[in-house]
């Protein structure tokens, strides 16, 4: 029985080590965002802390832990089963399993006691200083080949919402004069930007662009003074995770971090950063946008008379149209970044419209699909107030049935998250919300004959066959993953 007992509990902490480690690259390893400001706190009591306090006290009661680590075994399968974000196993999550193990090894046969938390959380602190340790390295290794890149220009975003759209357009505008290398998908970090650097910056590039994210204080300072652009877009300013950063001065204070850089040559601010202008920093943005309130002037590159269909996005800059076939009105103002930073690096405005005119939506960022006689508009990877209240705009032009799909928005207040299901309850003839986040609000602002419910991703194309039909519209809003 000894023998029993000590297989199962390996894989009871296997398991365990598991639902931790996999929640810690969720949240970017951060114990306390786990532990606090997860969205699904409940989670932590059924797969972690209830099976752990009954696996102890059936262990230290009797023979039989090994029952308990059974019935574990297949309620984390069921749970794993139901992600769509499944742990990938980077050689972080290989070393802590290694340190984990270790642990658990020595305390078994050194004390005799078959403990869980404690292997666990020791890997963890012990992890999170080996990677301190490699982190430093590669942060010298990668400044230090920036610096080898002569010539090397970087422009640097940053913005609550659009970064990566803003980011994608540049760079397909300035490669049609310069060897243009942009960091991929949405990394935006700067262990990611490092990895970057490292791994796939191209020796021969002449422009670098560089997306920075942060989710709190010091984060676009620690990217800017690694990278140092010569160029910087600060975008749209928002509530985006607002839990992390108490209020929008803080917000607006964290993004300007970015002017930082040792080597600024221009930078270009949007009207929502409240920035007066100065020498090599500009303002842009929409004059009708701004607080009737606000001592500040118009913005000194104006975008005016945006027109948005669900064909393509016009809009004029300083006097010069511009069209580009990406849809929602709230992309007039990306396009416009991406057009200074164009202009300042010596491409006309023939070169830009071409540009322009070959531009391609930005994957899952209200990209337009027609499939099955159904106008499909995949806006999943957009999660902030302005984008979905455009995208709801942008589909209301629609003459036929309109659904949406979304579980609102996350890491905002409650306040956004009504306004949203109000503009849905207007627009769409259905209203399918994805998980438990917000149904309540749904549920109190969304007439009941237009909601609908869905638990699980997995119910989605039973759904989609059941309640949409051909010549319907369909928005996919924000598509929040299932941890959420």
């Amino acid at each position: 029985m000894l023998y029993v007992n000590l297989i199962f509990y390996l894989l009871f902490l296997l398991a365990m080590g598991y639902y931790a480690i996999t929640n810690l690259q969720w949240y970017s390893y951060k114990l306390n965002r786990v532990m606090f400001h997860h969205t699904k706190t409940w989670w932590h009591f059924v797969y972690f802390l209830i099976p752990f306090a009954l696996y102890m006290f059936v262990s230290y009661t009797s023979d039989y832990g090994f029952l308990v680590a059974i019935a574990y075994l297949g309620l984390l399968f069921t749970w794993y089963k139901g992600l769509d974000k499944p742990l990938v196993w980077t050689g972080r999550v290989k070393r802590f399993y290694a340190i984990m193990i270790l642990f658990a090894i020595f305390i078994t046969f050194a004390l005799g006691h078959f403990t869980v938390v404690i292997p666990i959380f020791l890997a963890y602190f012990i992890s999170l200083y080996i990677e301190k340790m490699l982190f430093n390295g590669f942060k010298v290794k990668a400044e230090k080949k920036i610096e080898s890149l002569e010539g090397l220009t970087v422009v640097g975003i940053t913005a609550s919402y659009g970064k990566t759209s803003i980011k994608n357009y540049i760079e397909h505008l300035l490669q049609a004069k310069y060897k243009t290398y942009a960091t991929p998908r949405s990394v935006n970090t700067l262990g990611g930007i490092m990895k970057d650097v490292n791994d796939d910056l191209p020796a021969d590039t002449e422009v670098y662009v560089v997306e920075m994210g942060a989710r709190g204080e010091g984060d676009i300072a620690e990217i800017t003074t690694f990278v140092n652009p010569h160029y910087v877009i600060v975008g749209k300013i928002g509530p985006a995770h607002i839990e992390y950063f108490k209020t929008m001065e803080n917000i607006r204070n964290t993004k300007m971090e970015i002017l930082q850089t040792a080597r600024l040559k221009e930078a270009w601010v949007h009207a929502s950063a409240m920035v007066k202008p100065e020498t090599i920093v500009h303002t842009f943005g929409e004059k009708e946008n701004l607080d009737i309130k606000s001592p500040l002037p118009a913005p000194e590159y104006l975008i005016e008379d945006v027109k948005a269909t669900l064909e393509d996005t016009s809009f004029t800059l300083n006097g010069v149209r511009y069209s580009a076939s990406i849809l929602g009105a709230f992309n007039a103002m990306n396009l416009a970044a991406a057009v200074l930073v164009a202009k300042e690096l010596g491409l006309s405005d023939e070169e830009i419209q071409k540009g322009l005119s070959t531009l391609k939506a930005v994957d899952h960022r209200l990209q337009r699909i027609d499939a099955g006689g159904k106008v499909i508009l995949d806006d999943s990877f957009n999660g902030n107030i302005d984008g979905t209240m455009a995208s709801f705009e942008l589909a209301s032009t629609y003459k036929g049935r309109k659904v949406v799909i979304t579980p609102g928005l996350v890491e905002v207040d409650d306040a956004l998250n009504v306004q949203v299901a109000e503009r849905a309850n207007e627009v769409f003839d259905l209203v399918v919300v994805t998980g438990e986040l917000n149904y309540a609000i749904f549920k109190a602002h969304v007439d009941p004959e237009k909601l609908v419910k869905l638990s699980s991703k997995a119910d989605m194309e039973d759904m989609l066959v059941e309640q949409t039909m051909p010549g319907d519209l369909i928005l996919f809003a924000n598509d929040a993953p299932s941890f959420v």
